[in-house]
């Protein structure tokens, strides 16, 4: 019998998925890293241990609770606060799956003597042809999650399972009513774990004293002063709502500089791009592309973008050219492009960089 951890937030999708382990025949641990406690002490909705203690009483197996507050600090919040203030847009639970949900699972399953680690996360992890592991979209694309793991190293995702890959939501949350699940019925979280009211501005000013810029100036295209703004921090590229300036027509972010403060706005056509630069770059289930070659595969440069058509080419160590068949709205520096193969598999991906 295998002996598994299985990382539990305290939400149905670990709670099945641990479910279906047992199931499955594996000796299973529940496992929930600490990482962020508001200052209320509320836990945040990635380790809310309560529930999480709940659900491995009702699946019957042991639960341990490891403190990785510090090193989240570290390594998520600190980057997190800086890329804001450089006039960047990142996405934390990315840097967080390497950095520390897979790095402290993997140290932690020597601790307890097991043989691999498992999520709840909407994705299968899968060997290809070449012998490289990379990670498989979800069945339903509704709930896809691959996009958020693809800076997993071939090292983490050689122990790892996703028994979710194949099931929608809808038959999760079924699954856990049948087995009388206390979470069944728990609503989604939508919102980064330490920012649960998604004022991000409000968070980085809290936490970052005399570092956050002040106010400064929207231009146009031209260098043409508009008006004034609240400071970069309030603003991401693409956006249109919220700017807090009337101009007679729509108006979007082209632009965050941050070594003046000023932030471009232009007309919609003005934010859509035919390539981008890509840093930070992270392969799967290609080796690292060599000067000289190339990679045609379907390029998602957020979250909830469906994917365009693109070639990848090197342009030195650790940069890529992303150059689309159709231009693509709003590639935000800060955010994660990520470039999937022919069999809907994570090829790898990279940090989007200011032009």
């Amino acid at each position: 019998m295998a002996k598994v951890i299985i990382g539990l937030s305290g939400g149905v999708d670990s709670a099945v998925a641990a479910l279906l382990l047992k199931q499955a025949g594996y000796d299973v641990i529940g496992v929930t890293l600490r990482t962020w406690v508001a200052d209320d002490g509320e836990e945040n909705r990635c380790c809310e241990i309560d529930d999480a203690r709940d659900i491995s009483r009702a699946l019957g197996i042991p639960y341990h609770v490891f403190n990785c507050t510090s090193e989240f600090g570290e390594k998520v919040i600190e980057p997190f606060i800086n890329d804001y203030i450089s006039g960047m847009t990142p996405n934390p639970c990315i840097i967080c799956n390497r950095e520390i949900k897979w790095d402290k699972m993997m140290y932690y399953a020597k601790v307890l003597g097991a043989d691999c680690i498992a999520t709840g996360h909407y994705a299968s992890v899968v060997k290809a042809a070449n012998g490289r592991f990379t990670v498989r979209k979800a069945s339903h694309a509704e709930k896809d999650q691959a996009y958020m793991l693809y800076r997993l190293t071939q090292e983490q995702l050689a122990p790892t399972l996703m028994p979710l890959g194949g099931y929608s939501k809808q038959e999760v949350r079924e699954i856990a009513r049948e087995a009388g699940l206390p979470v069944a019925s728990k609503r989604d979280s939508q919102e980064i774990c330490f920012v649960p009211d998604d004022d991000y501005a409000g968070f980085i000013i809290k936490n970052a004293p005399g570092k956050v810029p002040g106010e400064g100036f929207f231009k146009d295209e031209r260098g043409n002063i508009l008006g004034p703004h609240k400071g970069i921090i309030h603003y991401t590229v693409g956006q249109r709502k919220g700017l807090g300036i009337a101009l007679g027509h729509p108006a979007y972010v082209k632009e965050i500089d941050s070594s003046t403060g000023d932030v471009i706005l232009a007309e919609e056509e003005a934010i859509f791009k035919k390539e981008i630069i890509c840093g930070s770059l992270n392969y799967m289930s290609v080796p690292p592309l060599k000067m000289g070659e190339s990679l045609r595969c379907s390029v998602k440069i957020r979250y909830h973008h469906g994917g365009e058509s693109a070639v990848i080419e090197p342009l030195g160590e650790d940069r890529v050219r992303v150059t689309f068949d159709s231009p693509v709205r709003a590639a935000t520096p800060g955010q994660s492009a990520v470039f999937y193969d022919e069999n809907d598999c994570v090829a790898g991906g990279g940090i989007i960089l200011k032009d």
